[in-house]
């Protein structure tokens, strides 16, 4: 067998069998394939995709290459759920405690943010203390005893996915379903849980921009995950502006605590209740409809909050900046960002406030970049509200002042406004099961 052959196969538009699938990625991930003959078979398979059979063979290959979780000692209890990225999503923060707390065992690993999308692992590293790097046999008893434990990607989980990523982000190769549905996949099913709940958003703020795209890629996972004996359910959400007001760590932390004391955002707290009682209903094979009500009055009785400092605490982070938020690390300098426009909100580019905070420090540009924590924007405005000139449409903040000029440009481009007040687009677009 060939790799000139295999990308010779798939340039002509023809199914790559098994065998041709393992042979590619297994002889890349060893370094018997060169970059330049792998990059020629993604941009082959990114012209003229790939069927359901070769996405599951390629999933599937991926995820063997490296470790593989055994969940099975907490029966089918086990659920993870996964965003495809977007601009302040603090989802995990807030739907982990609650699902935990209804008895769902949320064995979690997250990744780190790179460009203008958070990440997890990072949000949480903002708490002083939290280790986010537990060994497996740390990880499995925190589960065992809390029903939660969030982590950050082992360096051998899906290890082909690592190494095909780097190379379709510099090879103009990103931009295709069935390598973005195995990429993701890979990684879920490797993770081991029973059950996964997909955020796949949709919108400027978000990689796949329109509606359509964001159902295909959801279809192609959720019949990845149903080939390998997962229950999975996704949920298409908008990804135009950011979700809830805070982005940046420290800021996105305060946010989830306030939704887990019941005085978040409210679209925030919808979509949270949401996605955990879908986490909810795969668990305990029960109705959605039952699962949603269990997940409200885990936050309305406080459950979910507890649970949350149970969890902090088992990983060794200090507590008392989540009883009190103003602990939490915040840059020093800030910036009131004011409207030179009279009317209505109709819109707030979610990417440019995702780019903006990037830019005063709270995302990366480059693998290597540090984070502050304590940089970020607060929206003091949202789509439909009325301004005038002069009113204050965020806040940012940064630990140098030279920062400001740049994202204050970027904030206020993101923005756009109409004489009539607009409708409120839906969050919850679509469900796919």
């Amino acid at each position: 067998m060939r790799i000139y052959d295999i990308i010779s196969k798939k340039r002509h538009g023809l199914s790559l069998s098994k065998e041709e699938i393992e042979f590619a990625v297994n002889g890349y991930v060893r370094g018997d394939i060169p970059d330049y003959q792998m990059s020629a078979l993604l941009m082959a398979i990114c012209i003229n995709s790939m069927n359901e059979e070769e996405t599951a063979i390629l999933t599937k290959t991926m995820m063997n290459s490296g470790d593989v979780l055994d969940l099975s000692r907490f029966s089918n209890l086990t659920v993870d759920k996964h965003s495809t990225g977007g601009v302040g999503d603090k989802t995990t923060l807030i739907v982990a405690p609650i699902a935990a707390s209804l008895g769902c065992k949320v064995a979690k690993m997250s990744g780190r943010g790179l460009g203008f999308t958070g990440g997890t692992v990072d949000k949480l590293e903002a708490i002083s203390g939290y280790n986010t790097s537990l060994s497996v046999e740390d990880f499995f008893s925190q589960v065992e005893k809390i029903g939660i434990a969030v982590i950050g990607q082992t360096g051998n989980l899906a290890p082909a996915d690592k190494k095909i990523y780097a190379l379709r982000d510099v090879t103009a190769t990103i931009d295709s379903v069935p390598l973005i549905a195995s990429s993701i996949m890979s990684k879920k099913l490797a993770a081991g849980s029973s059950s996964i709940v997909l955020d796949v958003k949709c919108g400027s703020g978000a990689f796949m921009k329109d509606r359509a795209g964001a159902i295909s890629l959801a279809e192609a996972m959720v019949k990845i995950g149903r080939s390998f004996g997962r229950r999975v359910r996704a949920v298409i959400t908008n990804m135009d502006a950011p979700l809830g007001v805070c982005v940046g760590n420290s800021l996105e932390i305060c946010e989830a605590v306030d939704v887990l004391k019941g005085r978040g955002d409210k679209k925030l707290t919808s979509l949270c209740l949401t996605l955990a009682a879908n986490m909810v209903s795969l668990s305990f094979d029960i109705p959605y409809e039952e699962a949603y009500k269990k997940a409200v009055l885990s936050l309305e009785s406080g459950k979910a909050f507890e649970k949350m400092l149970e969890w902090v605490s088992y990983q060794g982070g200090d507590v008392r900046p989540i009883k009190d938020t103003s602990l939490l690390p915040l840059a020093k300098h800030k910036v009131e960002v004011k409207s030179d426009f009279d009317g209505y909100v109709c819109r707030i580019d979610a990417e440019k406030i995702g780019l903006a905070s990037m830019s005063l420090g709270a995302g990366r540009a480059k693998k290597d970049d540090k984070i502050d924590f304590g940089a970020g924007i607060v929206l003091k405005v949202g789509v439909s509200d009325k301004v005038s000139r002069g009113d204050v449409l965020a806040v940012a903040y940064a630990s140098d002042k030279s920062l400001f000029d740049g994202a204050e440009k970027l904030i206020k481009e993101a923005f756009t406004f109409s004489d009539k007040k607009p409708e409120e687009k839906e969050l919850i677009l679509d469900t796919i099961s």
